[in-house]
């Protein structure tokens, strides 16, 4: 057996080389506290100040001619007067946890919640502000955190992906799947795109039903003869990549063609279980005032779904909430109307967040599962025709808990307006986040490199620090 057959038969193949040099070089230089992550990403920018950012300010001064202190480039020129926040503030759990009404349903796991209030981005534009909180760059051509997770850790099944994406079923967001893609890693690292709920949740997994003359057997001995004479073609190509990658894809469908549909299924829950993710409800009833049933349903069986994934054995599940197109907006990018845009969509999603942690605690999975809720920016506290926020990059949150996070805890209060971090000279940036979350997988994100265009390319660039303050 020569070289490259015994590390294809182990299932190294090149990729698993480069990762062996690179945990030998301290790559994971310290114990994980986690395994997997979560990100639920809400694309078209959520409006902080409407839905975790408290800002009494902004209620004393609704309707007053907004003075920023300073000249502020608009994305829409949104300066209009200042705008209070859309739903009133209660406080939640001991933590006494200031949340909207809109997304109540995360009350009930507030203290479990690590929120981070001076986040910057680098733009107002969107794409490029997906990008950056997707790959850590704000153009294309560089990996998503879900593959760098995948390749730095490997996978903890052989049956389902390592890296799943769970898209919005009305459509993919800015940039689409430049959000997960490999880029310059191995190709079986990018994210394998999944819609559940829907006929066909996962593209080209099974023949068409019209294609009769595909039988089992016959698929079988398809990818037999494919696999040899893949490795045969493999034996001749040393180095190349592409190959290994068509290799573990074709092995993974054939393994994923068993184990996704039983994944994806949610039938087999119990009424508890379905009850705790608003998916007990019938049809043809909802409230027309804020819990759109279609909006949790959409967003809660996600969620689910990724419950059941992780608890599978996949490392990385993306959410995504809110697509690039349509009107009356079903996204996040309200500079019409914020309570009409947020009101349906923010109640899905925290009714889904809010079961998908709960779910995990119960079942002793939150330990060591990272839960990252995102957007791209932030919206302005200043009215923009009345009843809509323009694009805020210069302060928004995050929120974070699970797997070695500090539950209850606020880190980096933005101003009374909520327009910039309350100390500008020390905001929180993605990058920070990105090297907090591999810190808790156990990687050092300033070794976690790869050799590119002669640039050790990693997910942080050359920026990144531990937010210390947020680790349990």
């Amino acid at each position: 057996m020569n070289r490259r057959q015994f590390l294809f038969q182990s299932g190294g193949g090149l990729g698993g080389v480069a990762l062996a040099q690179m945990l030998a070089a301290g790559a994971t230089h310290h114990p994980a506290k986690a395994k997997r992550v979560v990100q639920l990403f809400m694309a078209g920018g959520a409006s902080h100040v409407d839905l975790f950012d408290y800002k009494p300010e902004l209620l004393k001064r609704h309707g007053q001619e907004a003075n920023f202190g300073e000249h502020v480039e608009a994305f829409q020129n949104g300066l209009g007067p200042w705008l209070r926040p859309l739903w009133d503030f209660k406080p939640y759990g001991r933590s006494q946890r200031m949340l909207s009404d809109t997304v109540a349903p995360l009350g009930a796991v507030a203290d479990e919640l690590a929120f981070v209030h001076n986040m910057v981005g680098k733009t107002g534009v969107h794409s490029q502000g997906t990008l950056l909180q997707t790959t850590g760059f704000n153009r294309p051509g560089f990996p998503g955190m879900g593959c760098w997770v995948s390749y730095g850790l490997g996978s903890l099944n052989e049956n389902l992906p390592t890296f799943v994406v769970l898209p919005d079923h009305r459509g993919l967001a800015s940039n689409g799947t430049k959000n997960w893609d490999s880029a310059f890693l191995p190709a079986q690292h990018q994210g394998t795109v999944i819609y559940p709920g829907t006929k066909t949740p996962i593209e080209d997994l099974f023949a068409d039903d019209r294609e009769k003359f595909v039988t089992k057997a016959g698929d079988a001995a398809g990818h037999d003869l494919l696999a040899k004479l893949n490795r045969v073609h493999a034996t001749s190509r040393e180095g190349d990549e592409r190959l290994d990658a068509r290799i573990k894809s074709y092995e993974l469908a054939a393994k994923m063609q068993l184990a996704a549909p039983e994944a994806l299924d949610i039938s087999k829950e119990t009424r508890e279980t379905l009850k705790l993710y608003g998916l007990d409800h019938g049809k043809g009833t909802f409230d027309k005032e804020i819990n759109p049933i279609e909006e949790t349903d959409y967003f809660a069986r996600k969620c689910l779904v990724a419950r059941r994934l992780l608890e599978r054995g996949v490392r990385f599940v993306q959410v995504w909430s809110g697509n690039d197109n349509g009107f009356p907006r079903r996204n996040w990018d309200s500079h019409e109307d914020v309570k009409r845009d947020h009101g349906p969509l923010a109640y899905g999603m925290a009714k889904g967040a809010a079961a998908l942690i709960a779910d995990l605690k119960q079942r002793g999975l939150l330990d060591d599962t990272i839960v990252l809720w995102t957007t791209e920016f932030g919206r302005m506290p200043s009215s923009q025709g009345g009843k809509g926020r323009d694009h805020n990059p210069y302060c928004f949150t995050n929120w974070l808990c699970g797997g070695g996070i500090k539950g209850g805890v606020t880190h980096g209060p933005s101003d009374d307006f909520g327009y910039k971090p309350a100390d500008r000279k020390h905001p929180t940036e993605v990058y920070d986040i990105h090297a907090t979350i591999l810190h808790l997988l156990g990687l050092d994100h300033t070794k976690l490199t790869v050799r590119h265009n002669g640039i050790d390319r990693r997910l942080t660039d050359v920026h990144g620090t531990v937010v210390r303050e947020l680790l349990a």
